[in-house]
């Protein structure tokens, strides 16, 4: 069993919360995840912050706010979670970033993406050593980091390069999103709709349902898990009618993973897949593209949808939302997805614990 996937005899490893960045809602959304920590359930978390810019959010939000400063130094993994355990019933526990931020809510600022970068950083270091059981990512925003000359296309992917800096592993990464009503994977995210049929290739459909099916064994603890795929096409292409793609790509690679004894089906027509009798014994849904894919979850679960990241060494949730600055630093900011994300970070790192 690797450092990553250690679980304590004393208190289960927490969570490592990322501070997002700074002048959005994460601060917001992670204060009110710790306020509500009893009626909510949450599961012991800490976060890579500055302890100062959390007591002036709390104040500004009007919530009542104790912090722990919790450091690593000389406390081996039983240490530090039982540490965290017990300041989380009356402090929130923080391990100081090395410099103050000076962020202002709703004003994002490229002075910060140094900050936000190293919480992240710190994080997943954390969980490679044995400190946290995974890490929760609170939303950052691209264009501030590309203002600072950040390198990565986003954000899952500085994961996946620091993945490979601190496990020596290259990744293929998979988004999901997940809530009681469905889980749901895009096999093409952020590119345009006129990119999807020439991205949407056998080798890719191939890999994206192998880690799918990977992940529900490993992460959910899925024995033979159920996975449906929907069509590129309207009506799933109608016997090549109204598109090949359907009957030339996505359905020879289903047919593959069935003659290797997975249960995947499809292509179905999207538009009659996503209601609740369609959706009954399904375990997850690999959609075509962006839309067709959180359409569906974002209408049924809208503040309660997680995003995961599959393929990764480490357990990483997220809540499905962005930054929000326009709403940050008002104390609206709706904590579900969060609190959600927290323990579904959980749940997944005692599935890998137990699997490993």
């Amino acid at each position: 069993m690797g450092k990553a996937d250690r679980q304590t005899e004393h208190s289960p490893l927490p969570l490592a919360l990322t501070m997002g960045d700074p002048a959005g809602i994460g601060l917001d959304i992670t204060l009110a995840a710790y306020q509500g920590r009893e009626s909510n359930a949450a599961p012991p978390f800490y976060i890579h912050a500055d302890p100062a810019l959390l007591t002036r959010r709390a104040a500004q939000i009007g919530i009542e706010l104790s912090l722990q400063i919790i450091d690593h130094s000389g406390r081996t993994a039983n240490m530090f979670a039982d540490q965290v355990t017990e300041a989380f019933t009356s402090a929130f526990p923080v391990v100081p970033l090395a410099t103050h931020v000076k962020a202002t809510a709703g004003k994002p600022d490229a002075a910060s993406a140094a900050a936000t970068l190293s919480s992240i950083e710190r994080s997943v270091e954390d969980v490679h050593l044995g400190y946290a059981s995974a890490v929760v990512t609170n939303p950052i925003a691209k264009d501030v980091l590309y203002a600072a000359g950040f390198s990565h296309p986003g954000h899952t992917e500085y994961l996946a390069a620091l993945a490979h800096t601190y496990w020596g592993t290259a990744c293929q990464s998979v988004m999901m999103l997940a809530a009681e009503e469905m889980r749901v994977v895009p096999a093409t995210i952020h590119i345009p709709l006129k990119d999807v049929p020439a991205a949407l290739t056998p080798a890719m459909l191939r890999t994206t349902l192998g880690i799918v099916l990977k992940s529900m064994k490993d992460d959910f603890g899925i024995t033979r898990p159920r996975v449906v795929c929907a069509g590129l096409n309207p009506h799933a292409g109608e016997n090549g009618a109204i598109g090949m793609e359907d009957r030339e790509i996505i359905a020879p690679v289903i047919a593959e993973l069935n003659a290797a004894g997975h249960d995947v089906s499809g292509p179905l027509p999207a538009d009659t897949m996503f209601h609740a009798d369609a959706r009954a014994g399904v375990d997850c849904i690999v959609a075509m593209y962006h839309d067709q894919a959180l359409i569906p979850i974002k209408t049924l679960a809208f503040d309660r949808g997680v995003n995961v990241t599959l393929g990764l060494p480490f357990v990483r949730t997220s809540p499905d939302h962005g930054t929000a600055f326009s709403i940050a630093g008002s104390g609206q900011a709706n904590p579900r997805s969060l609190i959600e994300a927290l323990k579904l970070a959980q749940t997944i790192a005692r599935t890998r614990a137990r699997t490993a």
